[in-house]
């Protein structure tokens, strides 16, 4: 019974898509949905097969990883900068809240035809597209954990009479850390969103966008389909990874 119960969680996550992947071969099979639209799963698996044999699909999987981190390399730490000069000073916080809040309003697909003549359509405007889209939640996400400071801290901090930079060390940071470590987590999942999309709308390149824009071209749906799968996967995995770090650095400060 105890060797069962870890399980149940995993083997409930998995009834859903065994589910629908079961409904998909009855579709497939009953021949209710034509092949070119719904191919069946072994359609579609060996599809993915073909691709890791004999096609790019590993070096398109690497391109988008690899626009995805860069992004994330550039904005994510920005974002947790400004969030903390917004958290910190009430003076920044007034004259750049406003403009900040003001610029979330904008629909990020709306910034791609100016980041488009900025920085052209290739892989520079791809990584600031990324870029941009990490920067607004790390910040939002620190900027509400360092303005969320205790107040018995901020007065043992003057009691302590600490400069700026050992208050923002040993009192601010400390404090602001979970606020700061959801902001990168959703960072991260942000950044592999919108690789897709500036793969898709930019100039077609190396890349799962890249692949998805071929397969709707050449109406290969197994290939989106395979595409996609990969997407989701890669993304969970951000995400599972993303968390894991956050929970092992609050039980570190916790210590």
């Amino acid at each position: 019974m105890s060797a069962i119960a870890p399980a149940r969680p995993i083997l409930l996550g998995l009834l859903v898509p065994v589910v629908l992947i079961g409904i998909w071969q009855v579709l497939a099979a009953s021949h209710l949905v034509a092949s070119y639209i719904l191919p069946s799963p072994a359609a579609v698996l060996a599809r993915f097969g073909d691709e890791l044999g004999g096609g790019t699909f590993g070096s398109d999987v690497w391109a988008s990883l690899s626009r995805a981190l860069v992004g994330f390399a550039i904005g994510a730490p920005a974002g947790v900068a400004f969030g903390l000069l917004l958290g910190l000073s009430r003076l920044a916080g007034r004259l750049f809240g406003p403009i900040f809040l003001a610029y979330r309003q904008v629909a990020l697909f709306a910034w791609v035809p100016l980041l488009s003549m900025w920085f052209g359509g290739g892989e520079a405007g791809k990584v600031a597209f990324i870029a941009m889209t990490a920067f607004a939640p790390a910040t939002i996400n620190t900027w509400r954990g360092a303005a969320a400071v205790p107040a018995p801290y901020r007065e043992l901090s003057r009691a302590l009479i600490l400069g700026r930079l050992d208050h923002l060390r040993l009192v601010a940071l400390p404090s602001a850390l979970p606020g700061i470590l959801t902001g990168l987590r959703t960072a991260l999942i942000y950044a592999w969103l919108a690789t897709v999309g500036a793969e898709l709308f930019l100039d077609i390149a190396p890349g799962l966008g890249g692949r998805l824009n071929e397969g709707r071209d050449k109406f290969e749906v197994d290939l989106m389909i395979v595409a996609l799968t990969v997407l989701a996967t890669l993304g969970l995995g951000f995400s599972q990874l993303a968390a894991a770090a956050e929970r092992r650095s609050i039980r570190w400060r916790r210590r």
